[in-house]
């Protein structure tokens, strides 16, 4: 689609995401079904910096769901953006890595595209929509606790439920991604 430099989008490129966000919003009813699509559009067109980062999300490969509430926008690929794999958790463990460094971090991606990691919480209400990542695992927002002991979280579905686990936040793998949540 576009340059992620810029933090605007042109009017083609917001109409052609618009049509293409109203498009899977009817198509997935199911996962929304309090939800009306004009309320969205609405909502998205007064606040083109959600747009921004919702193009960011589509350029990256993922997909999305409103919820109630604010709206919600998550990725619902079914296995985690493949824009947004093989890199760490976040920076420190970058930075900790001595050598085979990947390009980026999950957290530093999130923040340049305006959005944010999954929660475990929320990561597990996903789940409850579809099912994702059973090919594939997704970083997860780790509390800082955790994080403080070099680890953070990620999860993924096998075996007919959610699985999370834990893995050094200076890890990385070519099946592992993250998912985004916008709120609007």
């Amino acid at each position: 689609m576009a340059n992620t430099k810029k933090k605007h989008l042109s009017t083609q490129e917001q109409q052609q995401l618009l049509i293409l966000l109203k498009n899977r919003f009817e198509k997935h009813k199911h996962r929304h079904a309090t939800i009306e699509w004009n309320d969205v559009a609405l909502r998205l067109v007064a606040n083109p910096d959600k747009l921004w980062s919702l193009y960011q999300m589509e350029e990256t490969g993922g997909d999305f769901d409103s919820q109630t509430g604010a709206y919600l926008f998550c990725d619902c690929a079914a296995e985690s953006p493949q824009g947004r794999r093989s890199v760490c958790y976040d920076r420190e463990g970058l930075e900790s890595r001595k050598e085979n460094r990947p390009a980026n971090s999950a957290q530093d991606m999130a923040a340049e595209m305006g959005i944010d990691l999954l929660t475990e919480e929320q990561y597990h209400a996903l789940q409850q929509l579809d099912t994702f990542d059973t090919k594939t695992s997704s970083w997860l927002n780790t509390p800082a606790n955790l994080r403080k002991l070099g680890g953070a979280l990620f999860g993924d579905f096998r075996y007919g439920r959610v699985f999370i686990y834990h893995n050094g936040a200076q890890s990385y793998y070519a099946a592992r991604a993250f998912r985004g949540l916008l709120k609007v």
